[in-house]
């Protein structure tokens, strides 16, 4: 069993790579036209609606218990994501996927790539998507990319997990990405139990336009 979510280990969730896949499909913009959006949602954020495969109310009430609880479900993972779009800090769910996934690596001179990669992406001061890191951890980080290892995240890993942690998740908490699906009182959208449902019982799930 999982404990402890700064040593929250791979195991926990499913492959990175293959959860980052399907999120991809879950976050994608659909036409509106052939799907239907809403615009001006609540927090000011203009929403759209895609369906993720069926969560029960149960389910969306333990995302509450816990940020682990919450990143390890398919559907709850989607919608912190698309909550951190809203607030323009998504890169930080990102470096924390990339990272689990780069510790599934084996292959040292893919190892040796992909850690240039995430460098490159996310850590670097020129970094298209960089994460907030204090001195110390950058350059930990910094230093272990000379001779790259599967634990060379993971002090930048902790810190960008302990933000999440104390920052987002509770925002997230109050926000409409996750009330819409919990409903006040555990009560959906128009007093209907559970989260919104597609005809077919799939979960409507928030997303930011």
């Amino acid at each position: 069993m999982c404990k402890g979510l700064a040593g929250l280990p791979a195991s926990c969730l499913r492959s990175a790579q293959g959860v980052k896949h399907r999120l991809g499909l879950l976050l994608h913009k659909p036409d509106p036209q052939a799907r239907g959006s809403s615009r001006g949602g609540k927090d000011g954020v203009g929403t759209c609606l895609v369906t993720c495969r069926r969560v029960s109310q149960e389910e969306v009430k333990r995302w509450a218990e816990s940020l682990e609880n919450l990143i390890s479900h398919e559907c709850g993972l989607a919608a912190f994501r698309a909550f951190l779009q809203s607030e323009h800090s998504e890169e930080n769910i990102d470096f924390w996927l990339s990272c689990e996934d780069y510790k599934k690596i084996t292959s040292p001179s893919k190892l040796s790539a992909r850690a240039e990669k995430i460098y490159r992406e996310f850590v670097s001061s020129q970094a298209p998507k960089e994460v907030n890191l204090d001195a110390r951890a950058r350059a930990e980080t910094s230093r272990g990319l000379q001779q790259p290892t599967r634990t060379c995240f993971d002090a930048a890993q902790r810190q960008v997990l302990q933000l999440l942690e104390e920052d987002s998740y509770p925002r997230f908490l109050r926000s409409h990405f996750y009330l819409q699906l919990a409903g006040p009182s555990g009560r959906g959208p128009g007093g209907q139990g559970g989260a919104p449902r597609t005809p077919d019982g799939a979960t409507r799930l928030p997303q930011c336009a």
